[in-house]
This record gives structure tokens, sequence and C-alpha cells, in this order.
């Protein structure tokens, strides 16, 4: 029962509260509290549940991982009993991203929530990333170009739903279309929805209602996996590209 004494201090220390402050929350002595932080004696099952409760993180988390290499605030709440798994740091204090593979993308949806599908995926350190928890996802298709398909978007995790930004790019996890990248436009003042935009304008736009986005993660930055082909690079194809996006390059025409 190691592991639970050196969260329950570990907890506690992240929200800033003595043991007699902690006690006081759950309503219990503060030698109760030492004991469990020292490991003299397990927490009851009762107990398990309080600190569940008060903490927001579910009961197997808290007896079986360890969470003191995460950082402060780094646990978020997504609903009732959900959190985002912490964020992981190095032996040299730098943070760790979960890469989501391609081959095991479609499977995201299932296991976006458990934190045992989250922790066996592979990780990779990107040291420019700002603060914030974020997760790589790959792309599939050409409906977001020139971001192309086998590429990974880096995002970063966005709690308030207030905070997604009409025009910006996002990747998110929905309930009926699973795991797509789209630029997005805030509804959800008009009627309680996302307008899901590709900038590949031969693709529709699309609205998904707010309450079947599971989650939403703003764009960080891209990692493309492939070069690009000599005909890619030519400033006609770049032009016929941007021109399919809508965008005036008479700057670059007249080079053409």
């Amino acid at each position: 029962m190691k592991i639970i004494a050196k969260n329950i201090k570990h907890l506690r220390s992240l929200k800033g509260l003595s043991q007699e402050g902690l006690a006081d929350e759950l309503d219990v002595t503060r030698s109760r509290i030492g004991s469990y932080e020292e490991n003299r004696s397990a927490p009851t099952i009762e107990m398990l549940i309080k600190l569940s409760d008060y903490f927001k993180i579910p009961v197997d988390i808290l007896i079986k991982k360890d969470l003191t290499k995460s950082k402060e605030s780094s646990f978020i709440e997504i609903g009732n009993q959900r959190v985002l798994f912490p964020i992981l740091v190095d032996s040299d204090n730098e943070n760790l991203i979960e890469v989501v593979p391609t081959k095991a993308s479609a499977g995201y949806l299932n296991g976006y929530d458990d934190p045992e599908y989250i922790e066996h995926l592979d990780k990779i350190k990107l040291p420019f990333l700002p603060t914030g928890k974020h997760r790589a996802f790959p792309i599939k298709g050409d409906s977001m170009l020139p971001i192309k398909s086998g590429s990974y978007v880096v995002g970063k995790f966005i709690e308030d739903r207030n905070d997604i930004k009409t025009g910006k790019t996002y990747v998110l996890v929905t309930l009926n279309d699973g795991m797509v990248y789209k630029r997005v436009m805030n509804n959800i003042d008009l009627n309680n929805s996302l307008l899901l935009i590709s900038d590949n304008k031969m693709y529709h736009d699309y609205s998904v209602p707010i309450n079947e986005v599971l989650e939403i993660w703003e764009f960080t930055c891209s990692i493309n996996t492939q070069e690009y082909d000599e005909e890619e690079l030519k400033i006609s194809s770049i032009i016929s590209m941007f021109n399919n996006l809508g965008v005036e390059l008479k700057a670059l025409q007249k080079l053409s």
C-alpha cells in the first residue's frame, strides 16, 4: 500500500494543504491522515471513496498508479470521475507527451478515458511546447492540406469549451465521427454546436453538437513523416493548392 501513502501526501501537497487541513476537509483526525501518509495503516474502502471524491481521481488510479511525478494542476476533471492522465515528466523534469499510433487510432475512442490505455501509449519529448497537457494524433486523408496524411498533429488539451477560438484548428474526439482534425467555428452561443471546416474545399463543412465532443485539443505543432515530392514544391503546384483554399496569391502568380 506504499503507493497510496505516496499519492495521498502528493495530492495533499498539490492542493497546498497541511495534514490538518486535509483532515478537516475529510472530517477525520490529523493523526489518521498522518498514518496513511506514513504507511502505518491503509485507508478503508469508505475512506478511499472519500479521497476519490475529494481529489476527483478514480479509486483504481489512487491505489495502482504512482502520481508523484505529476506537476501542480496537472489533474483535469472531465465530467464525473474522469481524469486526463497526469502530465508526465522524465528524469530531467521535462514534459513527455503521449503519441496515439496510426494503427490504433480507431481504438482511441474506446480508450481515451482509460488510464491503462493512455499509460501504454508511446511517449516523446518536445521541449519547445508551451505549458499544458499535450498529445500527438495521426492525420489521415487530405482534408487539411498542406498537412499530409501520415503526419502527426500535437494538440494542447482544452478543458473549458469557452476557450475554443473560431478559426483555429483542433483535433476533436467526437461521439459519432471518431477522431477528426478540422478548423473550427465556435457556434456554442448560437446553437450549441461547432462548425467543422476542412481547409481542402473539396470537403463539405458540417456541424457537431457540443455534447457529442468528448475531447478537444488545440493545434500546437505538426510533425511531417514524409518528405514533399518535387512536384509539390513547384510554384505552380503551390499556387494551385492555395487557390483551392480560396487564398489569393497575386504575388506568387507573378513569379509563375
